[in-house]
């Protein structure tokens, strides 16, 4: 009998194939397995951070208020007396020197009142003469008796009147040249002019309102205010040493313009309103600044920087150092040991971008400035130049955490 061979269906072929290089992948697996332990997972790096030592020393102090520039000097310019405005001869806008002709009023009534007036004084120191000729001749009589005493005190009596007329006379001259020199109106102050308020041809008077006005521009004041409130610390704080003021109050002052510049030119207080301002509840100071290239005008607004105040012993840290917690405010130190801390701290005022710290830190005290973001209690740190430490970001795609509790 002839043994037929076994046939394996194509289907249970592949099967077995699948099966075989399942079992031989499993097996690499299971070597590759058995020769590798068990991975060591590397320790954390510790946080890299930038600090500040902590150094008292006296710190000059600038205190900054919100002003507006005034005009030193500020004329309305009037007419005096009354008549026709005939001509306007200044450029509006312009730089006027004191004295300068601005207006023209029409001259001639004035002229004519002027020939009168001296007509008038003529005729009157004629009478004079002719009634001290007459006391000339009258006295060798009454000293001959061969007039009356009547007559002697008569004729004295003339002359004094003819006298006092000659006097009211020459004043009405007088008076009449200064309404004549009045219909030239001058610039009463070197500044810069506005413009005309009244055109030529209209009729003016001392009733008519002002015709313009000059506004002096070297020097300029700049006026800014003070609350009470604040003018209470700041004295409560030079009475116990926290502050030491200039002698005799004689503060520094520099204005920061709209760009941001600084005004070249430095300025003082030299008034101060004794009076309480109850609308604004501020005390009134002024400054005086040289302006010579007008660079200041009237009614700007500017930032007002007095200098000169000095706190001793002060310790400052950056704004960014000092963090609001539950408890309060607090920095991150570095202890002895090299791990990060906090410590609580009383702040005081702002210095540009630093703090005054009255209470909670000392000499030697290493406050974190920068990388203070992945800091906790306790965790070592390492020290590295501020900008270099790679931690003081927040990763993108994350949140920064809340400060911690002191």
């Amino acid at each position: 009998m002839t043994q037929r061979p076994v046939v394996i269906p194509r289907l249970s072929r592949r099967l077995l194939r699948d099966a075989l290089q399942g079992a031989g992948i499993l097996a690499a697996l299971a070597l590759l397995l058995a020769g590798c332990g068990k991975p060591e997972t590397p320790a954390p790096a510790p946080p890299e951070v930038s600090v500040i030592e902590v150094q008292p020393g006296d710190t000059p102090v600038t205190f900054e208020f919100v002003g507006s520039t005034a005009s030193s000097q500020q004329v309305e310019v009037r007419a005096r007396v009354d008549g026709f405005l005939n001509e306007r001869l200044y450029t509006e806008g312009s730089i006027v020197k004191l004295g300068q002709v601005m207006f023209q009023m029409d001259p001639k009534p004035f002229e004519a009142q002027l020939a009168a007036a001296r007509g008038a004084l003529a005729e009157q120191a004629a009478r004079l003469w002719t009634a001290q000729a007459n006391l000339k001749r009258i006295k060798p009589l009454a000293e001959a008796n061969a007039v009356s005493k009547k007559d002697l005190d008569d004729a004295m009596g003339q002359v004094n009147a003819a006298a006092a007329a000659v006097e009211m006379a020459r004043a009405e001259v007088e008076t009449a040249q200064l309404n004549l020199g009045y219909t030239t109106i001058n610039a009463p102050v070197t500044g810069v002019s506005s413009y005309a308020r009244i055109q030529n041809g209209a009729y003016i008077n001392q009733q008519s309102g002002a015709l313009t006005y000059v506004a002096q521009f070297d020097p300029i004041w700049v006026d800014f205010s003070i609350s009470e409130d604040e003018m209470l610390r700041l004295r409560e704080q030079s009475k116990s040493g926290l502050l030491k003021v200039p002698e005799n109050n004689a503060f520094e002052v520099e204005i920061v313009l709209a760009d941001g510049s600084i005004f070249p030119h430095t300025g003082r207080i030299f008034f101060r309103d004794a009076n309480y301002s109850s609308q604004t509840g501020t005390f009134l100071l002024r400054a005086t600044f040289e302006n010579p290239d007008g660079t200041l005008r009237p009614g700007q607004f500017v930032r007002v920087q007095v200098k000169g105040a000095i706190r001793p012993d002060a310790i400052l840290v950056p704004q960014a150092a000092v963090l609001q917690g539950a408890g309060g405010f607090f920095v991150w130190i570095v202890d002895k040991d090299g791990k990060a801390q906090t410590r609580p701290v009383e702040v005081g005022d702002w210095q540009g971008d630093n703090w005054f710290i009255n209470k909670g830190l000392t000499a030697g005290d290493r406050v974190i400035s920068d990388g203070i973001i992945r800091l906790a209690k306790g965790v070592p740190v390492r020290i590295v130049p501020a900008g270099a430490e790679g931690s003081g970001s927040t990763p993108p795609g994350q949140d920064a955490p809340q400060a911690a509790d002191n």
